[in-house]
């Protein structure tokens, strides 16, 4: 695969996770499709509205989709990445979250897991002015939110066809085309996190 600025390493992680790389790689594919994406934007006078410490769609979203590989990613991150005190807060979230709230990795207004976010959070963005409390700009001012190249989308979600036991050219596009990949999603926040609290309650001090 070309070298990637924007894909993050983890090279011992890597080593001992074969899936690791393969999440990796798609979200790099991911993040310079919609950077170029942005910058088409900003060419035409559009100014990017998201900023860090904005999390109005981690709340106005009750559907995140995440694939298998995305749920894999996250507990990595959270069990062997994130430090306390905020793995304790990640926890408390998760073991207070119920189906349907807002995503319980939203913690003081940031996304905890921000490195592994879905492929869907990647792709959200919205232009020209910040979201106002309790708006989704989807359905408000969809003039406004970037539609990202569905041919990024599909060559990160090609990346990932290994996780799946998917190899050969045919089969790993067959795999997206036929939606079998997609039968596979689940909604952020209905999946049921309280194990993931329950992994991080067995680590060692």
């Amino acid at each position: 695969m070309k070298k990637n600025k924007l894909r993050l390493s983890f090279p011992e992680d890597e080593k001992m996770h074969s899936w690791l790389p393969v999440l990796l790689n798609a979200y790099a594919i991911m993040d310079e499709g919609v950077k170029r994406d942005i910058k088409k934007y900003e060419k035409l006078g559009r100014r990017l509205a998201c900023r860090r410490g904005c999390s109005s769609c981690c709340k106005t979203h009750r559907d995140i989709p995440v694939y298998p590989i995305e749920i894999v990613g996250i507990y990595w991150y959270v069990i062997e990445k994130v430090k306390e005190p905020l793995r304790a807060k990640i926890k408390a979230s998760l073991i207070s979250h119920n189906r349907g709230d807002f995503c319980p990795f939203l913690i003081d207004e940031v996304c905890s897991i921000y490195p592994v976010r879905p492929l869907a959070c990647r792709q959200f963005n919205v232009f020209n002015r910040p979201c106002s409390a309790g708006e989704d700009p989807f359905y408000t001012r969809p003039e406004d939110v970037l539609k990202p190249s569905e041919h990024y989308l599909g060559k990160a979600l090609y990346e990932t066809t290994p996780f799946y036991n998917v190899y050969t050219d045919e089969e790993r596009v067959d795999f997206i085309n036929s939606g079998r990949l997609n039968s596979l999603v689940r909604i952020l926040q209905n999946y049921p996190w309280i194990e993931l609290a329950r992994r991080i309650d067995n680590l060692r001090p």
